[in-house]
This record gives structure tokens, C-alpha cells and sequence, in this order.
């Protein structure tokens, strides 16, 4: 059985991780990058299971990926789960499983697309009340997307004026503003197959290659196991078996500040060497043992059963 990835612009990650599949794979599970080009929608998928690092960025492999799931394939990530991408909806699901989250106000757009006129938006209160919204979250605080990453559009805002300003410059991207959490540390955690959570001291304001940092004592035991448990909650919740999940430590409790990255950094010279070699032993693990399992994916949606039913009256 064939396990397919699907990557982008990385080199550190992709060439190793196939080759440690492969040798562990026993002949039996392989692993290559997937090669695609135009997909009939008769097409049976040729991989057991494809890892995604790159669907978020190509719109094709995400129509790809789905048409996979329904024919059997395991995709990690599920292609179905990205309706979730938008953070408000994690903060207000963070909260309801009992994960700490910075206070959150999700705002209507600057502008729209062509043929939204006032009509369209009768149900919008206008003008904004800037000063309720910043008594909620409170100065400084974040305004950035609700949908993507990358700290792209993101703007550190410490007065009322500043704010409007840089409400000014989103046109049609959806914002939020966020809390900003004056931290004393901070982690970030790479998270394979749900369970398995590997904390790291980080410095998200860091140059790039000294962000990650190998302190396995950084966290206190109590600290420790609520990070793990919280970086669980969220994954399990999520549906996410690849992911990042970021907090900022304040007066002793970790807040969830990112925690959906499905193309999670794998960079070698990122994450360090310790962290790299953590991430090819667990990664290869988890999808060797997802290849080889009778699992299937498209469970709770509601195209599922009668595609499972039809195929079950096919004459055998």
C-alpha cells in the first residue's frame, strides 16, 4: 500500500520522511510524492493514505484530496475539516472544551466584493462601536485575519485611532481582534496523531532559525501535563491529526493563541535537530500504523453511509 505527499515550497522534510517510511514500511508501505495532474472525477484514488502540507495553498489538490476521502483514502488532514479554519470559531469552541483563549471580538468587514450594496448588509449595526469592543478586549491587542496565517495583515494596536486605521487597510478580509496576553513564557507544540504532543520553548518574535529552543525542563510538571492535555483537547476536537498549538504562559496559565496549523513547520533547521529526528520517528509511526488499519474517514458525514450502502449492493 502507497502512502502519497503532497508538499510545497519545504526541502528539509519531504526526501527524509520518505525515506524512513520506506524503510520501515517492510516492502509492504511505501511512500513517494504524489504526482498529479488533472483528476476525472471517475478516477479510483492509487494511495492508501496522503499526508497534506500544501492543499491550503492549491485549490485543485484540496478538490483532489475530498474526492479521495469518499473513494477510501485516509487524508492527513482531513480536506473536509477546513471549514474550522476561522479563529473565532476555535477560540469560542476553546472555550466551550475548556482551554483558555485570549478575549476574541470577530468584526464585520471594511469593504466587499463587487455587488454588495447597503441592501445587503441591512442586518449590520453601523457605525462599529470601537469603544465597547476595546473595553472587552482591552489595549494594546491584536487585530489580524480570521481565516489563514502566517502573521500576514496582522497589526499590533495600542491606541483607539490605531485601531480604526488598521481596520482601515483590511478591505475584504474578515478581522478579529484579539487580547493581547502579556506573557511570561511561551510554547509551542507539535501535535501528530492527536495524542502525540511535543512541547517546545519558543520565541515567536525571534529571528526564524532561533525560535526553537531544547529545554526539556521548561515547563514544570502541573504546567507541563495542562499543556499537553490542553494541545489534546484541542487536536481531538478539531479533527486534526497534524497540527501546531501555540500558548502564551500568563499568571501560570497556558492560552491557546494558535492552534491550527495543518502544515505544521517540519523544518530541520527550524525546529532543530532534536525536534526533526522527533518528528520523522512519530510521523512515519503514525502513518504506517494508519495504512495498515481497516480505518476509514468519511464517518459523520452524511454522504457516507449511502456511498457505503451503494457499494455494498455492487455485484461482487
Amino acid at each position: 500500500m502507497k502512502i502519497g505527499l503532497l508538499v510545497g515550497r519545504e526541502n528539509t522534510f519531504p526526501q527524509p520522511f520518505i525515506d524512513r517510511v520506506n524503510a520501515k514500511g517492510g516492502g509492504e508501505v511505501t511512500a513517494e510524492l504524489c504526482s498529479l495532474g488533472g483528476t476525472t472525477h471517475e478516477a479510483r484514488p492509487e494511495y492508501r493514505l496522503i499526508v497534506d502540507r500544501m492543499s491550503h495553498e492549491i485549490p485543485y489538490y484540496r478538490q483532489y484530496l475530498k474526492a479521495c476521502v469518499l473513494r477510501g483514502t485516509l487524508v492527513i488532514n482531513d480536506p473536509f475539516w477546513w471549514t474550522a479554519d476561522d479563529k473565532f470559531f476555535e477560540c469560542a469552541l476553546a472555550q466551550e472544551i475548556g482551554v483558555a483563549v485570549p478575549k476574541t471580538v470577530v468584526l464585520p468587514n471594511k469593504s466587499y466584493v463587487e455587488g454588495v450594496t447597503g441592501e445587503s448588509l441591512r442586518n449590520l449595526k453601523y457605525p462599529i462601536d470601537w469603544h465597547e469592543i476595546v473595553d472587552y478586549t482591552g489595549l494594546p491587542a491584536f487585530l489580524k485575519p480570521s481565516l489563514g496565517g502566517g502573521w500576514k495583515n496582522v497589526y499590533k494596536v495600542t491606541t483607539l485611532e490605531e485601531l480604526v486605521w488598521a481596520f482601515d487597510q483590511s478591505g475584504i478580509l474578515p478581522m478579529i481582534l484579539q487580547e493581547d496576553i502579556a506573557y511570561e513564557g511561551y510554547v509551542r507544540c507539535i501535535c501528530i496523531g492527536k495524542t502525540n504532543i511535543q512541547p517546545i520553548r519558543y520565541d515567536p518574535i525571534a529571528p526564524f532559525h532561533e525560535r526553537y529552543t531544547v529545554d526539556e525542563h521548561y515547563l514544570g510538571p502541573e504546567l507541563h501535563a495542562r499543556v499537553v492535555r490542553d494541545a489534546q483537547k484541542l487536536c481531538e476536537a478539531l479533527g486534526y491529526d497534524m497540527d501546531t498549538v501555540e500558548f502564551a504562559i500568563r499568571d501560570g496559565i497556558p492560552y491557546a493563541i494558535d492552534f491550527l496549523n495543518p502544515a505544521p513547520d517540519f523544518d530541520r533547521f527550524s525546529i532543530t535537530e532534536h525536534y526533526f529526528e522527533w518528528v520523522l520517528e512519530t510521523m512515519s509511526d503514525f502513518v504506517i500504523e494508519r495504512a495498515r488499519s481497516s480505518d476509514t474517514q468519511g464517518q459523520g458525514y452524511p454522504w457516507y453511509q449511502m456511498t457505503f450502502d451503494a457499494r455494498a449492493e455492487l455485484p461482487k
